[in-house]
């Protein structure tokens, strides 16, 4: 059995998520110690619970220790079956965080499965769920992975009540993933939504972003998204296309906050990362990690963070030496697979 140390580096919920999903792809058991420890709330919330309850069900697997709270966790794992997983978090607890732990097992099961999630689909600190669907899955494509992720309403903090969506396609073809630098790029795409709000606020956030991102002097599309759930949010999320990759910017709104200063951080957020010319963008550097353990290739990262360094040490507890990284934390980088985990 594995024994996984949850306070290592950054500390957070990802390093269970991706400990479990590896448990899940090897067979090998695993056991997380002092899990979230460096966090104010330490250990298992609402989110990180449903994705171990979701893994447990699409591995057959045996679970102790899965209850809110707590902070070790015993997963022993069964065959990938496939089929269907219901998730409903019951809170405004992320989506997306539960996705990044289902994402690389369903790749892995012997047939398609098929999920539908309940909870925060806009969540501060988490991937906007229109990143997830326009950034990440682009990527994952990229490899050979087919799947889809569709939206079906809204959630946001605190009632949640969002839903997403999709299928995921066995991995059969794993094509390696070279995405180093761009050199062009042809135009900038986005999401300016407003949930139970007026629709001039979607509208702002869009125009305000646009303003931000004309000097980049491509073309530029924002659709303005208006719609309705449990609660009131807003946000935007906008990507480039470049000949390798997406480079996403987003940002949440929230009460008092103007509408121009969201759409204008998602822009900012958007162009540090254009100008670093590398093709991955520091939010998907972290989250391509256990996949391209397994694809190989070479990435240059806008930005190295705490996270990717966190998820290459998770991936290196079951595999041994996978990954050179070149690069500090807060720099670019590279991170290059010198040995396939698979």
């Amino acid at each position: 059995m594995i024994i996984i140390d949850g306070s290592y580096g950054e500390g957070g919920g990802q390093i269970l998520r991706t400990s479990i999903a590896l448990s899940a792809i090897t067979g090998e058991p695993v056991k997380i110690i002092n899990i979230r420890a460096n966090r104010p709330n330490p250990g298992l919330r609402p989110q990180h619970l449903n994705a171990i309850l979701a893994l447990k069900k699409l591995a057959n697997a045996k679970v102790e220790g899965a209850e809110v709270g707590s902070r070790e966790v015993t997963f022993i794992p069964g065959e990938l079956k496939g089929g269907e997983i219901r998730v409903d978090i019951g809170t405004a607890g992320s989506i997306t965080l539960v996705l990044q732990a289902l994402l690389p097992a369903m790749v892995f099961a012997k047939d398609t499965v098929e999920f539908k999630i309940t909870g925060g689909t806009d969540v501060s600190w988490t991937p906007p769920v229109d990143y997830l669907i326009n950034v990440t899955m682009f990527a994952l494509r990229k490899i050979g992975i087919e799947g889809e992720i569709k939206l079906l309403r809204r959630g946001h903090y605190p009632k949640g009540g969002g839903i997403v969506a999709g299928y995921v396609k066995p991995w059969i073809e794993r094509k390696e993933l070279i995405a180093e630098e761009f050199e062009n790029i042809y135009k900038v795409s986005g999401i300016s939504h407003a949930t139970n709000l007026p629709a001039h606020v979607a509208e702002r956030q869009a125009k305000a972003a646009m303003e931000e991102l004309k000097v980049l002097g491509v073309p530029i599309e924002i659709k303005k998204e208006v719609s309705h759930s449990l609660g009131p949010g807003s946000g935007i999320v906008v990507w480039a296309e470049t000949e390798c990759l997406r480079l996403g910017g987003d940002a949440l709104g929230k009460k008092g906050k103007p509408a121009e200063e969201v759409g204008r951080e998602a822009a900012q957020e958007l162009l540090s990362q254009v100008k670093t010319k590398a093709c991955v963008d520091k939010f998907l550097g972290d989250q391509i990690i256990p996949f391209l353990a397994i694809s190989g290739g070479k990435i240059k990262v806008a930005e190295i963070t705490k996270h990717l360094i966190t998820n290459v040490w998770v991936v290196e507890q079951f595999f041994g030496k996978v990954f050179e990284v070149k690069g500090g934390v807060g720099e670019k980088g590279e991170v290059r697979v010198v040995r396939k985990a698979w």
